[in-house]
């Protein structure tokens, strides 16, 4: 079973930066795509950024690309979400998934949750001044 814990959430004021760690346990996490997805109150939640297995394919949503960075390390079995330029629709609770999936399939697990194996609990990220 793998487990999934972000961390890194937090009141950030308009343009300001934010960093979020996605720490995996249970086995390694390095057969598994991860993915950063996101949901907002009253809204669906969607897909924010995805990054294959060894690190060398990523996708994003139009909204965040050339704000947001994908990166992991799999050394440290964590992946991180480098949030730039933040503005206040970007507000909302920040998730990580896991799925076991190959790169062909990467964009197709950004957009359908129905992918997913794993998901951890979430962290708040709050754009406001």
């Amino acid at each position: 079973q793998l487990q999934l814990v972000e961390s890194g959430g937090g009141l950030v004021q308009p343009g300001g930066s934010l960093r979020l760690s996605c720490a995996a346990s249970g086995f390694t996490s390095d057969y598994y795509a991860i993915g950063w997805f996101r949901q907002a109150p009253g809204k669906e939640r969607e897909g924010v950024s995805c990054i294959s297995s060894n690190g060398g394919s990523t996708n994003y949503a139009d909204s965040v690309k050339g704000r947001f960075t994908i990166s992991r390390d799999n050394a440290k079995n964590t992946v991180y979400l480098q949030m730039n330029s933040l503005k206040p629709e970007d507000t909302a609770i920040y998730y990580c998934a896991a799925a076991r999936v190959p790169v062909g399939s990467l964009q197709r697990m950004c957009v359908m949750k129905t992918l997913i194996q794993y998901w951890g609990q979430g962290t708040q990220v709050t754009v406001s001044s």
